[in-house]
Protein backbone atom coordinates (compact mmCIF):
# COMPACT_ATOMS: atom_id res chain seq x y z
CA UNK A 1 0.00 0.00 0.00
CA UNK A 2 2.79 2.61 0.73
CA UNK A 3 4.42 2.01 -2.63
CA UNK A 4 0.76 3.23 -3.81
CA UNK A 5 1.01 6.24 -1.70
CA UNK A 6 4.90 6.96 -2.93
CA UNK A 7 5.45 10.01 -4.72
CA UNK A 8 7.46 8.68 -7.23
CA UNK A 9 4.12 7.00 -8.33
CA UNK A 10 2.30 10.17 -9.06
CA UNK A 11 4.79 11.76 -11.52
CA UNK A 12 2.48 12.43 -14.57
CA UNK A 13 3.66 11.11 -18.25
CA UNK A 14 3.36 12.93 -21.12
CA UNK A 15 -0.23 13.55 -22.13
CA UNK A 16 -1.88 13.92 -18.55
CA UNK A 17 -4.52 16.69 -18.67
CA UNK A 18 -3.65 19.02 -16.00
CA UNK A 19 -7.63 19.73 -15.58
CA UNK A 20 -7.98 16.55 -13.64
CA UNK A 21 -6.45 17.81 -10.91
CA UNK A 22 -8.72 20.71 -9.49
CA UNK A 23 -11.69 18.23 -9.42
CA UNK A 24 -9.53 16.31 -7.43
CA UNK A 25 -8.61 18.64 -4.77
CA UNK A 26 -12.35 20.13 -4.74
CA UNK A 27 -13.15 16.38 -4.03
CA UNK A 28 -11.15 17.21 -0.46
CA UNK A 29 -11.80 20.15 0.32
CA UNK A 30 -15.43 20.71 -0.51
CA UNK A 31 -15.60 17.62 1.83
CA UNK A 32 -12.93 19.18 4.96
CA UNK A 33 -15.22 22.41 4.45
CA UNK A 34 -18.09 21.25 6.69
CA UNK A 35 -16.34 22.33 9.25
CA UNK A 36 -17.49 26.13 8.61
CA UNK A 37 -21.25 23.99 8.96
CA UNK A 38 -20.80 22.05 11.80
CA UNK A 39 -23.16 24.09 13.73
CA UNK A 40 -25.85 22.41 12.32
CA UNK A 41 -25.06 20.00 15.03
CA UNK A 42 -25.29 22.21 17.92
CA UNK A 43 -28.62 22.71 18.76
CA UNK A 44 -29.89 18.62 18.32
CA UNK A 45 -26.87 17.75 20.59
CA UNK A 46 -27.85 20.32 22.95
CA UNK A 47 -31.25 18.05 23.03
CA UNK A 48 -29.06 14.62 22.59
CA UNK A 49 -30.43 13.23 26.10
CA UNK A 50 -33.68 14.99 26.38
CA UNK A 51 -32.48 15.71 29.99
CA UNK A 52 -31.87 19.37 31.53
CA UNK A 53 -28.91 21.42 30.39
CA UNK A 54 -26.04 21.07 32.29
CA UNK A 55 -25.75 23.85 34.42
CA UNK A 56 -23.28 26.60 35.89
CA UNK A 57 -22.60 24.54 38.16
CA UNK A 58 -21.37 21.58 35.46
CA UNK A 59 -18.22 23.17 34.30
CA UNK A 60 -16.71 22.43 30.96
CA UNK A 61 -14.21 19.70 32.38
CA UNK A 62 -17.09 18.14 34.06
CA UNK A 63 -18.93 18.53 30.67
CA UNK A 64 -16.21 16.01 28.69
CA UNK A 65 -17.52 13.40 30.82
CA UNK A 66 -20.72 13.68 32.43
CA UNK A 67 -23.70 11.62 31.30
CA UNK A 68 -26.22 12.79 33.26
CA UNK A 69 -27.55 16.15 31.27
CA UNK A 70 -27.03 17.69 28.33
CA UNK A 71 -24.32 19.82 27.03
CA UNK A 72 -24.40 23.76 26.23
CA UNK A 73 -24.37 25.13 23.15
CA UNK A 74 -21.35 26.54 24.18
CA UNK A 75 -19.46 23.95 24.92
CA UNK A 76 -19.87 22.62 21.82
CA UNK A 77 -18.89 25.87 20.16
CA UNK A 78 -15.51 25.06 21.55
CA UNK A 79 -15.05 22.01 18.58
CA UNK A 80 -15.57 24.79 15.99
CA UNK A 81 -12.64 26.78 17.45
CA UNK A 82 -10.59 23.38 17.42
CA UNK A 83 -10.59 22.76 13.89
CA UNK A 84 -9.10 26.30 13.01
CA UNK A 85 -6.61 26.62 15.39
CA UNK A 86 -5.50 22.66 14.50
CA UNK A 87 -6.13 23.50 10.96
CA UNK A 88 -3.90 26.22 11.07
CA UNK A 89 -0.97 24.39 13.29
CA UNK A 90 -0.85 21.18 11.84
CA UNK A 91 -0.56 23.07 8.13
CA UNK A 92 2.68 24.61 10.10
CA UNK A 93 4.13 21.55 11.46
CA UNK A 94 3.28 18.57 8.68
CA UNK A 95 3.95 21.42 5.57
CA UNK A 96 7.55 20.16 5.11
CA UNK A 97 6.86 16.42 5.25
CA UNK A 98 3.71 17.01 2.93
CA UNK A 99 6.35 18.77 0.33
CA UNK A 100 8.06 15.57 0.64
CA UNK A 101 5.98 12.94 0.39
CA UNK A 102 3.50 14.34 -2.05
CA UNK A 103 -0.03 15.46 -2.31
CA UNK A 104 -1.32 11.59 -2.53
CA UNK A 105 -0.24 10.30 0.89
CA UNK A 106 -1.13 14.15 2.37
CA UNK A 107 -4.64 13.29 1.04
CA UNK A 108 -5.23 10.10 2.22
CA UNK A 109 -4.14 10.83 5.89
CA UNK A 110 -6.25 13.69 5.43
CA UNK A 111 -9.47 11.32 4.53
CA UNK A 112 -8.12 8.86 7.80
CA UNK A 113 -8.20 11.94 10.18
CA UNK A 114 -11.39 14.22 9.43
CA UNK A 115 -13.65 10.69 8.73
CA UNK A 116 -11.93 8.74 11.45
CA UNK A 117 -12.31 11.45 13.66
CA UNK A 118 -16.30 12.07 12.91
CA UNK A 119 -16.72 8.18 13.72
CA UNK A 120 -15.41 8.87 17.06
CA UNK A 121 -17.57 11.67 16.98
CA UNK A 122 -20.35 9.53 16.48
CA UNK A 123 -19.02 7.25 19.33
CA UNK A 124 -18.90 10.45 21.80
CA UNK A 125 -22.14 10.67 20.58
CA UNK A 126 -24.05 7.28 21.07
CA UNK A 127 -21.98 7.25 24.76
CA UNK A 128 -22.43 10.98 25.02
CA UNK A 129 -18.56 11.47 25.95
CA UNK A 130 -17.96 14.59 24.67
CA UNK A 131 -14.07 14.56 25.44
CA UNK A 132 -14.39 11.89 22.70
CA UNK A 133 -16.10 14.37 20.02
CA UNK A 134 -13.79 16.73 21.32
CA UNK A 135 -10.63 14.51 20.67
CA UNK A 136 -12.39 13.00 17.16
CA UNK A 137 -13.48 15.79 15.11
CA UNK A 138 -11.83 18.43 16.91
CA UNK A 139 -8.05 17.29 17.22
CA UNK A 140 -7.97 14.22 14.89
CA UNK A 141 -10.51 16.37 12.81
CA UNK A 142 -8.24 19.36 13.06
CA UNK A 143 -5.33 17.77 11.88
CA UNK A 144 -6.80 16.22 8.74
CA UNK A 145 -8.42 19.33 7.70
CA UNK A 146 -4.64 21.27 8.00
CA UNK A 147 -3.69 18.15 5.62
CA UNK A 148 -6.75 18.15 3.40
CA UNK A 149 -6.03 21.93 3.27
CA UNK A 150 -2.81 22.60 2.05
CA UNK A 151 -2.64 19.21 0.06
CA UNK A 152 -3.30 20.51 -3.52
CA UNK A 153 -1.48 24.12 -3.31
CA UNK A 154 1.86 23.57 -4.48
CA UNK A 155 0.92 20.74 -6.79
CA UNK A 156 -1.83 23.45 -8.60
CA UNK A 157 0.66 26.16 -8.60
CA UNK A 158 2.87 23.62 -10.59
CA UNK A 159 0.38 22.48 -13.13
CA UNK A 160 -0.92 26.49 -13.21
CA UNK A 161 2.54 28.07 -13.65
CA UNK A 162 0.45 30.55 -16.10
CA UNK A 163 -2.65 30.64 -13.91
CA UNK A 164 -1.55 30.42 -10.39
CA UNK A 165 -4.42 32.16 -8.83
CA UNK A 166 -7.09 30.81 -10.44
CA UNK A 167 -6.08 27.13 -9.84
CA UNK A 168 -5.69 27.76 -5.93
CA UNK A 169 -8.83 30.05 -6.04
CA UNK A 170 -10.71 26.69 -7.74
CA UNK A 171 -9.71 24.33 -4.68
CA UNK A 172 -10.20 27.00 -1.84
CA UNK A 173 -13.26 27.78 -3.54
CA UNK A 174 -14.34 23.96 -2.48
CA UNK A 175 -13.69 24.77 1.15
CA UNK A 176 -16.12 27.69 1.71
CA UNK A 177 -18.19 25.62 -0.77
CA UNK A 178 -18.21 22.72 1.99
CA UNK A 179 -20.57 23.77 4.24
CA UNK A 180 -23.33 24.76 1.20
CA UNK A 181 -23.84 20.87 0.24
CA UNK A 182 -22.65 19.35 4.07
CA UNK A 183 -25.56 21.87 5.95
CA UNK A 184 -28.18 20.85 3.86
CA UNK A 185 -27.16 17.17 3.71
CA UNK A 186 -26.91 16.65 7.81
CA UNK A 187 -29.95 18.56 8.23
CA UNK A 188 -32.24 16.35 5.85
CA UNK A 189 -30.07 12.89 7.46
CA UNK A 190 -30.96 14.34 10.97
CA UNK A 191 -34.34 15.05 10.06
CA UNK A 192 -34.62 10.77 8.37
CA UNK A 193 -32.77 9.30 11.55
CA UNK A 194 -34.02 11.30 14.32
CA UNK A 195 -37.00 9.55 16.71
CA UNK A 196 -38.46 10.93 19.58
CA UNK A 197 -36.00 9.59 21.18
CA UNK A 198 -32.91 10.08 19.20
CA UNK A 199 -31.80 13.50 17.84
CA UNK A 200 -30.32 11.20 14.55
CA UNK A 201 -26.61 12.78 15.19
CA UNK A 202 -24.84 9.66 15.72
CA UNK A 203 -26.17 8.01 12.61
CA UNK A 204 -25.72 11.28 10.64
CA UNK A 205 -22.02 11.37 11.52
CA UNK A 206 -21.44 7.81 10.57
CA UNK A 207 -23.35 7.80 6.92
CA UNK A 208 -21.00 11.45 6.26
CA UNK A 209 -17.66 9.73 7.67
CA UNK A 210 -18.61 7.20 4.79
CA UNK A 211 -20.20 9.15 2.18
CA UNK A 212 -16.86 11.82 2.58
CA UNK A 213 -13.94 9.14 2.76
CA UNK A 214 -15.28 7.79 -0.31
CA UNK A 215 -15.12 11.53 -2.14
CA UNK A 216 -11.41 12.37 -0.33
CA UNK A 217 -10.20 9.05 -1.23
CA UNK A 218 -10.66 9.49 -5.10
CA UNK A 219 -9.35 13.21 -4.67
CA UNK A 220 -6.41 11.91 -3.37
CA UNK A 221 -5.94 8.94 -5.93
CA UNK A 222 -7.04 11.33 -8.84
CA UNK A 223 -3.58 13.31 -7.84
CA UNK A 224 -0.56 13.84 -10.24
CA UNK A 225 2.56 16.14 -9.98
CA UNK A 226 4.46 17.13 -12.78
CA UNK A 227 7.77 16.45 -13.78
CA UNK A 228 10.62 18.96 -12.78
CA UNK A 229 10.75 21.51 -15.76
CA UNK A 230 7.32 20.97 -17.28
CA UNK A 231 5.34 24.12 -18.49
CA UNK A 232 2.07 24.11 -20.50
CA UNK A 233 2.76 24.16 -24.38
CA UNK A 234 3.33 27.53 -25.37
CA UNK A 235 4.02 29.15 -22.45
CA UNK A 236 6.94 31.25 -21.75
CA UNK A 237 7.45 32.46 -17.99
CA UNK A 238 6.87 35.66 -16.96
CA UNK A 239 10.47 36.34 -16.66
CA UNK A 240 11.14 36.02 -20.30
CA UNK A 241 8.47 37.96 -21.24
CA UNK A 242 8.98 41.01 -18.79
CA UNK A 243 11.01 41.83 -15.96
CA UNK A 244 8.33 41.49 -13.19
CA UNK A 245 10.72 41.34 -10.00
CA UNK A 246 7.33 40.20 -7.84
CA UNK A 247 7.85 37.03 -9.44
CA UNK A 248 10.81 35.27 -8.59
CA UNK A 249 12.13 32.00 -10.76
CA UNK A 250 14.34 30.69 -7.38
CA UNK A 251 13.57 29.40 -4.50
CA UNK A 252 12.81 29.58 -0.54
CA UNK A 253 12.78 26.57 2.20
CA UNK A 254 10.34 26.33 4.26
CA UNK A 255 12.56 26.29 7.31
CA UNK A 256 13.92 30.21 6.58
CA UNK A 257 10.49 31.51 6.50
CA UNK A 258 10.22 32.55 10.16
CA UNK A 259 13.03 34.97 9.32
CA UNK A 260 12.11 36.60 6.68
CA UNK A 261 10.62 40.02 7.32
CA UNK A 262 8.34 39.60 4.19
CA UNK A 263 6.77 36.46 5.24
CA UNK A 264 5.61 38.04 8.38
CA UNK A 265 4.05 40.89 6.52
CA UNK A 266 1.81 38.31 4.64
CA UNK A 267 1.16 37.04 7.52
CA UNK A 268 -0.10 40.39 8.43
CA UNK A 269 -2.06 41.14 5.17
CA UNK A 270 -3.97 37.96 5.85
CA UNK A 271 -4.33 38.10 9.42
CA UNK A 272 -5.85 41.47 9.42
CA UNK A 273 -8.27 40.56 6.16
CA UNK A 274 -9.55 37.48 7.53
CA UNK A 275 -9.92 39.15 11.15
CA UNK A 276 -12.17 41.71 9.60
CA UNK A 277 -14.15 39.62 7.85
CA UNK A 278 -15.05 36.76 10.11
CA UNK A 279 -15.87 38.83 12.66
CA UNK A 280 -18.84 40.13 10.31
CA UNK A 281 -19.74 36.18 9.53
CA UNK A 282 -20.12 35.44 12.90
CA UNK A 283 -22.48 37.96 13.60
CA UNK A 284 -24.06 38.59 10.00
CA UNK A 285 -27.52 37.23 11.59
CA UNK A 286 -27.84 39.11 14.67
CA UNK A 287 -26.60 42.25 13.30
CA UNK A 288 -28.98 42.72 10.66
CA UNK A 289 -31.75 41.71 12.85
CA UNK A 290 -30.99 43.99 15.56
CA UNK A 291 -29.93 47.17 13.49
CA UNK A 292 -33.28 47.04 10.66
CA UNK A 293 -35.73 44.80 12.81
CA UNK A 294 -39.17 45.52 11.74
CA UNK A 295 -37.70 47.47 8.84
CA UNK A 296 -37.25 43.85 7.38
CA UNK A 297 -40.73 42.44 7.06
CA UNK A 298 -42.47 45.89 6.82
CA UNK A 299 -43.00 46.41 10.07
CA UNK A 300 -41.41 49.51 12.00
CA UNK A 301 -41.10 48.78 15.16
CA UNK A 302 -37.02 48.10 16.05
CA UNK A 303 -35.87 44.46 17.43
CA UNK A 304 -35.45 45.82 20.89
CA UNK A 305 -38.57 46.48 21.14
CA UNK A 306 -39.85 43.87 19.77
CA UNK A 307 -37.86 41.95 21.91
CA UNK A 308 -38.87 43.52 24.86
CA UNK A 309 -42.13 42.82 24.72
CA UNK A 310 -41.31 39.34 24.68
CA UNK A 311 -39.20 39.74 27.51
CA UNK A 312 -42.00 41.60 29.28
CA UNK A 313 -44.56 38.55 29.03
CA UNK A 314 -41.98 35.82 29.95
CA UNK A 315 -41.04 37.64 33.21
CA UNK A 316 -45.07 38.22 33.51
CA UNK A 317 -45.63 34.60 33.65
CA UNK A 318 -42.89 33.59 35.38
CA UNK A 319 -43.66 35.81 38.09
CA UNK A 320 -47.59 33.81 37.82
CA UNK A 321 -49.30 36.82 36.41
CA UNK A 322 -52.87 36.98 34.31
CA UNK A 323 -52.12 39.01 30.98
CA UNK A 324 -54.75 40.38 29.56
CA UNK A 325 -56.23 39.22 25.91
CA UNK A 326 -54.10 42.01 24.08
CA UNK A 327 -51.18 41.46 26.12
CA UNK A 328 -51.44 38.03 25.19
CA UNK A 329 -52.56 39.39 21.27
CA UNK A 330 -49.09 41.58 21.49
CA UNK A 331 -46.73 38.54 22.53
CA UNK A 332 -48.43 36.03 19.89
CA UNK A 333 -48.07 38.52 17.18
CA UNK A 334 -44.23 39.88 18.31
CA UNK A 335 -43.16 36.12 17.99
CA UNK A 336 -44.40 35.52 14.98
CA UNK A 337 -42.23 38.84 13.77
CA UNK A 338 -39.23 38.33 15.73
CA UNK A 339 -39.87 34.62 13.42
CA UNK A 340 -40.23 36.33 10.29
CA UNK A 341 -37.19 38.70 10.94
CA UNK A 342 -35.15 35.17 11.97
CA UNK A 343 -36.19 33.72 8.35
CA UNK A 344 -34.81 37.02 6.35
CA UNK A 345 -31.17 37.23 8.56
CA UNK A 346 -31.20 33.49 7.60
CA UNK A 347 -31.21 34.24 4.11
CA UNK A 348 -29.05 37.05 4.72
CA UNK A 349 -26.62 34.63 5.60
CA UNK A 350 -26.86 32.49 2.62
CA UNK A 351 -26.28 35.20 0.40
CA UNK A 352 -23.30 36.12 2.13
CA UNK A 353 -22.06 32.33 1.92
CA UNK A 354 -22.37 32.37 -1.98
CA UNK A 355 -20.46 35.68 -2.04
CA UNK A 356 -17.76 34.32 -0.27
CA UNK A 357 -17.43 31.32 -2.30
CA UNK A 358 -17.76 33.27 -5.64
CA UNK A 359 -15.21 35.81 -4.09
CA UNK A 360 -12.69 32.93 -3.96
CA UNK A 361 -12.80 32.04 -7.83
CA UNK A 362 -13.18 35.16 -9.04
CA UNK A 363 -10.56 37.53 -7.48
CA UNK A 364 -8.19 34.74 -7.31
CA UNK A 365 -8.48 34.60 -10.82
CA UNK A 366 -8.39 38.53 -11.26
CA UNK A 367 -5.02 38.38 -9.22
CA UNK A 368 -3.65 36.55 -12.32
CA UNK A 369 -4.16 40.08 -14.38
CA UNK A 370 -3.59 42.49 -11.51
CA UNK A 371 -0.81 40.83 -9.41
CA UNK A 372 -1.43 39.64 -6.37
CA UNK A 373 0.27 42.99 -4.44
CA UNK A 374 -2.35 45.43 -6.41
CA UNK A 375 -5.71 43.01 -5.26
CA UNK A 376 -4.61 42.71 -1.55
CA UNK A 377 -4.57 46.72 -1.95
CA UNK A 378 -8.44 46.68 -3.72
CA UNK A 379 -9.27 44.51 -1.00
CA UNK A 380 -7.96 46.88 1.41
CA UNK A 381 -9.19 49.75 0.05
CA UNK A 382 -12.50 48.84 -1.30
CA UNK A 383 -13.50 47.24 1.60
CA UNK A 384 -12.13 49.99 4.08
CA UNK A 385 -14.87 51.78 2.24
CA UNK A 386 -17.55 49.41 2.90
CA UNK A 387 -16.89 48.79 6.40
CA UNK A 388 -17.24 52.49 6.66
CA UNK A 389 -20.58 52.65 4.91
CA UNK A 390 -22.23 50.51 6.62
CA UNK A 391 -22.88 52.92 10.06
CA UNK A 392 -24.38 55.20 7.44
CA UNK A 393 -26.56 53.03 5.03
CA UNK A 394 -27.38 51.19 8.83
CA UNK A 395 -28.83 55.11 10.08
CA UNK A 396 -30.22 56.27 6.72
CA UNK A 397 -32.57 52.34 7.02
CA UNK A 398 -31.25 51.27 3.57
CA UNK A 399 -31.28 47.65 4.06
CA UNK A 400 -29.93 47.05 0.52
CA UNK A 401 -26.91 49.35 0.32
CA UNK A 402 -26.46 47.21 4.01
CA UNK A 403 -26.55 44.25 2.31
CA UNK A 404 -24.71 45.28 -0.85
CA UNK A 405 -21.61 46.18 0.90
CA UNK A 406 -21.56 43.08 3.55
CA UNK A 407 -21.99 40.72 0.27
CA UNK A 408 -18.59 42.52 -1.30
CA UNK A 409 -16.88 42.48 2.13
CA UNK A 410 -17.25 38.50 1.83
CA UNK A 411 -16.69 38.22 -1.37
CA UNK A 412 -13.01 39.84 -0.76
CA UNK A 413 -12.84 37.71 2.79
CA UNK A 414 -12.71 34.75 0.59
CA UNK A 415 -10.71 36.15 -1.98
CA UNK A 416 -8.21 36.69 0.56
CA UNK A 417 -7.50 33.43 1.28
CA UNK A 418 -8.10 31.95 -2.31
CA UNK A 419 -5.41 34.61 -3.63
CA UNK A 420 -2.31 34.28 -0.77
CA UNK A 421 -1.19 30.84 -1.94
CA UNK A 422 -0.29 32.51 -5.46
CA UNK A 423 1.54 35.83 -3.78
CA UNK A 424 3.40 33.39 -1.67
CA UNK A 425 4.51 31.52 -4.89
CA UNK A 426 5.57 34.55 -6.39
CA UNK A 427 7.89 35.51 -3.64
CA UNK A 428 9.25 32.54 -2.19
CA UNK A 429 9.00 30.01 -5.24
CA UNK A 430 6.94 27.04 -6.09
CA UNK A 431 9.32 24.48 -4.53
CA UNK A 432 8.06 24.51 -0.97
CA UNK A 433 5.11 26.94 -1.49
CA UNK A 434 2.47 24.14 -0.21
CA UNK A 435 4.72 24.33 3.31
CA UNK A 436 5.12 28.40 3.42
CA UNK A 437 1.24 28.43 3.38
CA UNK A 438 0.93 25.75 5.95
CA UNK A 439 2.99 28.12 8.31
CA UNK A 440 0.80 31.21 6.86
CA UNK A 441 -2.24 29.49 8.29
CA UNK A 442 -1.23 30.53 11.50
CA UNK A 443 -2.47 33.60 11.01
CA UNK A 444 -6.20 32.36 10.14
CA UNK A 445 -6.00 30.28 13.43
CA UNK A 446 -5.04 33.96 15.22
CA UNK A 447 -7.35 35.79 13.13
CA UNK A 448 -10.11 33.09 14.38
CA UNK A 449 -9.81 34.44 17.54
CA UNK A 450 -9.41 37.98 17.27
CA UNK A 451 -11.96 38.90 14.59
CA UNK A 452 -15.18 37.67 16.45
CA UNK A 453 -13.59 38.67 19.89
CA UNK A 454 -13.48 42.06 18.68
CA UNK A 455 -17.20 41.90 17.24
CA UNK A 456 -19.09 39.86 20.34
CA UNK A 457 -17.21 42.29 22.93
CA UNK A 458 -17.53 45.17 21.45
CA UNK A 459 -20.88 44.41 21.19
CA UNK A 460 -21.30 43.48 25.10
CA UNK A 461 -19.50 46.32 26.01
CA UNK A 462 -21.49 49.02 23.64
CA UNK A 463 -25.17 47.11 25.08
CA UNK A 464 -23.82 47.50 28.57
CA UNK A 465 -23.26 51.54 28.01
CA UNK A 466 -26.84 51.36 26.75
CA UNK A 467 -26.38 52.12 23.33
CA UNK A 468 -29.66 51.14 21.18
CA UNK A 469 -28.59 47.75 19.44
CA UNK A 470 -29.12 49.20 15.72
CA UNK A 471 -26.03 51.34 16.85
CA UNK A 472 -23.78 49.16 18.71
CA UNK A 473 -22.02 47.52 15.44
CA UNK A 474 -20.95 51.15 14.77
CA UNK A 475 -17.63 51.60 16.52
CA UNK A 476 -17.01 48.06 15.74
CA UNK A 477 -16.62 48.85 12.30
CA UNK A 478 -14.79 51.35 12.65
CA UNK A 479 -12.32 49.21 14.24
CA UNK A 480 -12.68 47.03 11.23
CA UNK A 481 -11.48 49.34 9.01
CA UNK A 482 -7.96 50.38 11.22
CA UNK A 483 -7.73 46.37 11.11
CA UNK A 484 -7.67 47.21 7.06
CA UNK A 485 -5.77 50.19 7.13
CA UNK A 486 -2.94 48.05 8.91
CA UNK A 487 -3.29 45.30 6.16
CA UNK A 488 -3.02 47.80 3.70
CA UNK A 489 0.19 49.23 5.12
CA UNK A 490 1.46 45.51 5.49
CA UNK A 491 0.71 45.08 2.00
CA UNK A 492 2.49 48.23 0.80
CA UNK A 493 5.81 47.29 2.33
CA UNK A 494 5.98 44.08 0.58
CA UNK A 495 8.95 44.08 -1.77
CA UNK A 496 10.72 41.34 -3.69
CA UNK A 497 13.32 39.01 -1.49
CA UNK A 498 16.94 39.73 -1.12
CA UNK A 499 19.17 36.58 -2.62
CA UNK A 500 20.52 35.71 0.30
CA UNK A 501 16.87 33.89 1.62
CA UNK A 502 16.56 31.63 -1.89
CA UNK A 503 18.08 28.04 -1.87
CA UNK A 504 21.36 27.62 -3.33
CA UNK A 505 21.77 25.63 -6.57
CA UNK A 506 22.92 22.73 -4.60
CA UNK A 507 20.33 22.89 -1.87
CA UNK A 508 17.67 23.47 -4.43
CA UNK A 509 18.87 19.41 -5.77
CA UNK A 510 19.07 18.27 -2.12
CA UNK A 511 15.77 19.55 -1.94
CA UNK A 512 14.38 17.73 -5.14
CA UNK A 513 16.36 14.34 -4.32
CA UNK A 514 14.29 14.30 -1.21
CA UNK A 515 11.11 15.22 -2.81
CA UNK A 516 11.39 12.34 -4.97
CA UNK A 517 11.13 14.28 -7.92
CA UNK A 518 11.84 13.65 -11.42
CA UNK A 519 13.34 15.68 -14.58
CA UNK A 520 11.53 15.89 -17.44
CA UNK A 521 13.78 15.06 -20.31
CA UNK A 522 12.48 18.56 -21.92
CA UNK A 523 11.44 21.76 -20.54
CA UNK A 524 7.86 21.12 -22.01
CA UNK A 525 8.34 17.44 -20.64
CA UNK A 526 8.08 16.11 -24.04
CA UNK A 527 9.66 12.36 -22.87
CA UNK A 528 9.31 9.93 -20.53
CA UNK A 529 8.90 6.15 -19.82
CA UNK A 530 5.26 6.28 -19.68
CA UNK A 531 2.03 8.14 -21.00
CA UNK A 532 -0.60 8.93 -18.60
CA UNK A 533 -3.07 9.98 -21.68
CA UNK A 534 -6.42 10.52 -20.06
CA UNK A 535 -9.80 10.17 -22.49
CA UNK A 536 -11.62 13.66 -22.24
CA UNK A 537 -14.67 11.40 -20.62
CA UNK A 538 -12.95 10.81 -17.90
CA UNK A 539 -12.42 14.83 -17.25
CA UNK A 540 -16.19 15.07 -17.82
CA UNK A 541 -17.05 12.84 -15.55
CA UNK A 542 -14.37 13.80 -12.52
CA UNK A 543 -16.16 17.22 -13.05
CA UNK A 544 -19.16 16.10 -12.81
CA UNK A 545 -18.59 14.59 -9.77
CA UNK A 546 -17.54 17.58 -7.96
CA UNK A 547 -19.99 19.85 -9.91
CA UNK A 548 -23.39 18.15 -9.45
CA UNK A 549 -22.82 17.61 -5.20
CA UNK A 550 -21.56 21.72 -5.54
CA UNK A 551 -24.49 22.62 -7.36
CA UNK A 552 -26.88 20.99 -5.21
CA UNK A 553 -25.23 22.77 -2.40
CA UNK A 554 -25.70 26.18 -4.43
CA UNK A 555 -29.44 25.27 -5.05
CA UNK A 556 -29.88 24.68 -1.70
CA UNK A 557 -28.51 27.97 -0.46
CA UNK A 558 -30.69 29.57 -3.33
CA UNK A 559 -33.78 28.71 -1.58
CA UNK A 560 -32.70 30.33 1.44
CA UNK A 561 -31.64 33.48 -0.27
CA UNK A 562 -35.00 33.72 -1.92
CA UNK A 563 -36.64 34.01 1.79
CA UNK A 564 -34.50 37.03 2.17
CA UNK A 565 -35.70 38.63 -1.49
CA UNK A 566 -38.99 37.77 -0.23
Amino acid sequence: MSGILDKERIIAGPGFNRWLVPPAALAIHLCIGMAYGFSVFWLPLSKALGAKTCGAEVGFFAQLFTTSCDWQISTLGWMYTLFFVLLGSSAAIWGGWLERVGPRKAGVVSALCWCGGMLLSALGVYTHQFWMMILGSGVIGGIGLGLGYISPVSTLIKWFPDRRGMATGMAIMGFGGGAMIGSPLAADLMKYFSTPTDVGVMQTFVVMALVYFVFMMAGAFGYRVPETGWKPAGWTPPAAQVSNTMITQKHVHVKKVWGIPQFWLIWMVLCMNVSAGIGVIGMASPMLQEVFGGKLIGVEQKFSELKNTQDVVAEAKKSGAVLTAEQTDAAAKGKTQLTAIAVVAAGFTALLSLFNIGGRFFWASLSDKLGRKVTYVVFFVLGGLMYFSIPSSAAAGSVMLFVGACCVILSMYGGGFATVPAYLADLFGTQMVGAIHGRLLTAWATAGILGPVVVNYMREYQLGLGIPREQVYNQTMYILVGMLVVGLICNLLVKPLDSKWFMTDSELVEEKRLAHEKMAASEVGAASSASDAVPTSVVVFAWLAVGIPLAWGVYRTLQSVMKFFA
